[in-house]
């Protein structure tokens, strides 16, 4: 068990819905500390680099409208257990296979309007976070 940082985008949905205070409360709740935020525009270059697993596959077009259609919210959590704990308190990645009192359970619709996603280790959360934030964005609070 071990101290970590893992990335959270807080996905369109989530920001059109109006819901980030909330769901960040929860990670919160988890004793996650910020360290670091911040809301930007996804381009297609961030897109296709962030996505690169899938850039190629049919689907991949209706992702990048989805990520690019208002700001996301790029948020670098620090606590004990990072990514398991947000990945846990998220539920799976289909909000409809999501039980209640999780995030996607709660907020979620759909597999791609899921509310956020999260950083799957920590070799994904250190590219992740170094694809989001400069080093000197990030704080050691």
């Amino acid at each position: 068990m071990s101290t970590q940082t893992t990335l959270v985008l807080f996905k369109p949905d989530a920001i059109e819905k109006n819901i980030t205070g909330t769901v960040l409360a929860k990670f919160q709740g988890l004793g996650l500390s910020i360290q670091g935020i911040k809301m930007m525009q996804l381009d297609s270059a961030i897109l296709k680099e962030h996505y690169a697993h899938v850039a190629d596959k049919p689907f991949f077009p209706e992702i990048e409208s989805f990520m690019s259609q208002s700001p996301v919210i790029a948020v670098a959590l620090k606590g004990h257990n990072a990514i398991t704990a947000v990945r846990d308190l998220l539920g799976p990645t289909n909000s409809s296979e999501a039980p209640a009192e999780t995030i996607r359970g709660d907020y979620g619709e759909t597999m791609m309007i899921n509310v956020c996603h999260a950083s799957d280790s920590e070799e994904a959360a250190s590219d992740e976070l170094a694809r989001f934030f400069k080093p000197e964005e990030l704080f050691n609070l």
